[in-house]
C-alpha cells in the first residue's frame, strides 16, 4: 500500500481524517480505519471520511467510527465535506450523498455552512427500534436519566431531556444505554437541557466514538425531540461543548436544517509503516 494522503478537518472540534477515494480505492478494512482513528498511535479522529464519486450527487460521503463501524449520518462531517468540495467545484450550493441518503448543503464565504439533513425517522422501525414503542417516550432509563425521545436522524438517537446536563456523568451512562437492548443497532445518546424557548444544552455519546465535543446528527435530534415535546420553538440554538449551532425543523415531513462552522485543521499523508503486520 502507498502512502495515503488526508486532510484533517473539523466543526466544533468534531475531529475527522478525510481519505479521497474518488480516483482510486484506498485498500481500507476495518483494522486499517481503527489504526488511523487511534490517536495515540495513529492520525486520531471522532470519525474517519471517505469521499467517493456519486452518480446522483456531487461526492458520495462514508462515514466511519474509531471502531470500525460505519455510521449513516454526521452532521459535521458534512459542513467540513461541502467546504471541500465547494472549494474544488468554485460554488457554495451542492449535493453530499450518503448511505443514509441525499443532504443538499449551501457554503458561506465566511467558514460556515449548511445542510439539510434529511426528514427525521419518527416511527419505531424507522429508528429503528427492537419492539414498537411510542418514540414520544421509550420506557428506558439508567441512573437520573429517564424517558428519551427516539429519533431517527440516518443514525439511531435516543434524547434525554434534564435540569442541569453537567449534572449527568455521560461518559459511565452513555455505553450502557448505547447497547441497550432497545436499540439493535445501537444508538447515539444525548443528554439536552432546555435553556430558552430558542437554546438548548447538548452533549452526546456517540455510538462508536464516544463522548465527542459535538455531534451534528445529535443537535438535529434533540432539536426534533424537543420540537416534539412542545419544549423549543422550530428553531434553536444548540450549545455544545465545542460552541453552537442553529438547528431549524418546521415539523413532520420536512427537513431539519442545521448551519454551523468548518474549519481546516492540517493535511498530511498516512505512512504504509503504520499498517506493518496487517494483510494486504
Amino acid at each position: 500500500m502507498s502512502a495515503l494522503a488526508f486532510r484533517k478537518m473539523h466543526g466544533l472540534g468534531n475531529d475527522f481524517v478525510i481519505l479521497d477515494g474518488r480516483d482510486r480505492p484506498l485498500g481500507l478494512d476495518t483494522g486499517r480505519i481503527v489504526r488511523i482513528a487511534d490517536r495515540h498511535r495513529g492520525v486520531g479522529c471522532d470519525q474517519l471520511i471517505v469521499l467517493d464519486l456519486s452518480p446522483n450527487a456531487d461526492v458520495f460521503m462514508r462515514i466511519f467510527n474509531p471502531d470500525g463501524s460505519e455510521a449513516g449520518a454526521c452532521g459535521n462531517a458534512a459542513r467540513c465535506v461541502a467546504a471541500l468540495v465547494a472549494r474544488e467545484r468554485g460554488f457554495g450550493d451542492l449535493v453530499i450523498e450518503t448511505i443514509a441518503g441525499l443532504l443538499p448543503a449551501r457554503v458561506q464565504p465566511d467558514g460556515v455552512a449548511s445542510v439539510e439533513m434529511g426528514v427525521p425517522r419518527l416511527d419505531w422501525h424507522q429508528i429503528p427500534l427492537s419492539e414498537e414503542r411510542d418514540t414520544l417516550h421509550l420506557g428506558i432509563e439508567a441512573g437520573p436519566l429517564a424517558d428519551p425521545v427516539g429519533v431517527g436522524m440516518g443514525n439511531p438517537h435516543a434524547v434525554f431531556f434534564v435540569p442541569d446536563v453537567a449534572a449527568i456523568d455521560i461518559a459511565g451512562l452513555g455505553p450502557q444505554l448505547e447497547r441497550h437492548p432497545l436499540f439493535p443497532d445501537r444508538a447515539n445518546i444525548g443528554v439536552a437541557q432546555v435553556l430558552a424557548p430558542d437554546a438548548l444544552r447538548l452533549r452526546v455519546w456517540e455510538r462508536g466514538a464516544g463522548l465527542t465535543l459535538a455531534c451534528g446528527s445529535g443537535a438535529c435530534a434533540a432539536l426534533v425531540a424537543a420540537v416534539r415535546r412542545g419544549l423549543v420553538a422550530e428553531s434553536a440554538e444548540l450549545h455544545l461543548d465545542g460552541g453552537r449551532l442553529t438547528v431549524s425543523w418546521p415539523g413532520d415531513g420536512r427537513p431539519v436544517r442545521m448551519t454551523g462552522p468548518y474549519a481546516h485543521s492540517f493535511e498530511g499523508r498516512i505512512d504504509p509503516a503504520l499498517f506493518a503486520g496487517m494483510p494486504e
